[in-house]
Formats: C-alpha cells, structure tokens, sequence
C-alpha cells in the first residue's frame, strides 16, 4: 500500500547500511525458498538424511530469520527513501482493487476446493498479485527490491512448477463448503487488514 513518509537528507554510507539488511533478508529468503528450484533432488536428499522434522525445523529458522532482516531492514530504509520513481495517484486505487483477492487465495492454499483448483497455485498467485499492487503504489528503492524482488521469485517458482512435480501443501480436507469459508473469511481480512492492522503493523494506512 501506499507509504506517504517524510523525505530525509541520504547520506550514502549511511543509507548502504540500511539497506544491507534489506538486502541481505531477502538473497537469504530467496536462497532458502529457491533450493526445489535450483537444486530438487539434492533437496530431497538432505531431506532424507537429516530426516523431515530437522529439515522442516532449519528451513522454518532460515525463514524466519529472514523475515526479521527484510522487516528490519525494510524499516531502516523507509526512513530515509530513495525514490525512483512516483506512481500516479489513481493507482493507488487499482492497488486496493488487486489486493481484495491475496487472501482469499492464501486461505485457498490450505482449503481445497474450485477456488484451489482454478489457481492451481494459489500461494503464489497471491504473491504476485500482493507484490504487483505494492509495485504500483510505491516507487522508493527498498519498494522495488522487496516487491519486485518477490514478483520475479513467484513468476520463477510458478515456471519452475512446469517442468517438477509439486510438493503436497498441509490443509483441511476437501469439502464443499471450503470455497464459501475462503471467500468470506479472505474478504473479512481483507477488510481487517486495510482498515486496523496495515497500519498498526506497518505504521502507514493504506487509505492514504
């Protein structure tokens, strides 16, 4: 969403140093959520020689570290932003109509049902529509390596897809009123989120 925050004087080194956190959160994410598409069948193998639950339990710290990087770096430099470029006004309306649909297709991730099938890959559908719609409203240079730098992985992922075999997500089990629960409950966050949590978690509002 859009981030209306008071211009700074950059000092170079400075500013290199906020966003080394920025930088170095996201090649870690990216290295770590990359590895099924560079590299699936030693993936598989680490797997089975270290067993599910260590792998699972290193690759949820190296996520989770990760994030703590992008969130911390991502604060640092929106303190004193670049901007490269400034998006026009009315898109800022087109971001809040492409973000209606993110969390519906998240919860269609765990969900099974036609709203899952039609996506195919709901996760990443989401994700590219969250990164494009933040891409269209922010234009500083931490704006473009976080979202853009998330567009390109899910457009990436989502190719890579093509050619291995998808890995089983977790979820309920399928029934017929997932589709109903995924619409009403994606909406109401939806809604939460622009209305209270973008901007108690954030500190900007996406209403402008």
């Amino acid at each position: 969403m859009r981030d209306n925050i008071p211009l700074a004087p950059v000092v170079p080194g400075r500013w290199w140093s906020r966003m080394s956190y920025l930088i170095a959160g996201l090649i870690l994410f990216f290295a770590v959520h990359s590895v099924s598409i560079a590299a699936p069948r030693w993936r598989d193998r680490m797997a089975t020689r270290l067993g599910t639950n260590a792998w699972r339990g290193g690759y949820l710290l190296l996520s989770l570290a990760a994030l703590l990087l992008i969130i911390h770096g991502f604060g640092l430099a929106r303190a004193a932003p670049i901007i490269w470029y400034t998006p026009a006004a009315w898109l800022h309306s087109v971001t809040r109509v492409l973000m209606v649909p993110v969390f519906p297709l998240l919860l269609a991730t765990y969900l099974p049902g036609r709203i899952q099938a039609a996506a195919k890959h709901p996760m990443l559908v989401a994700i590219k529509l969250w990164a494009l719609a933040h891409l269209l409203a922010n234009g500083s240079v931490a704006d473009v390596l976080l979202f853009g730098g998330f567009l390109a992985w899910a457009v990436i992922d989502r190719i890579s897809l093509k050619r291995r075999a998808p890995r089983a997500v977790p979820g309920a089990p399928p029934a017929k009123w997932n589709d109903a629960v995924v619409i009403v409950a994606g909406v109401a966050l939806y809604f939460l989120f622009v209305e209270w949590a973008h901007l108690r978690l954030f500190g900007v509002s996406p209403l402008g």
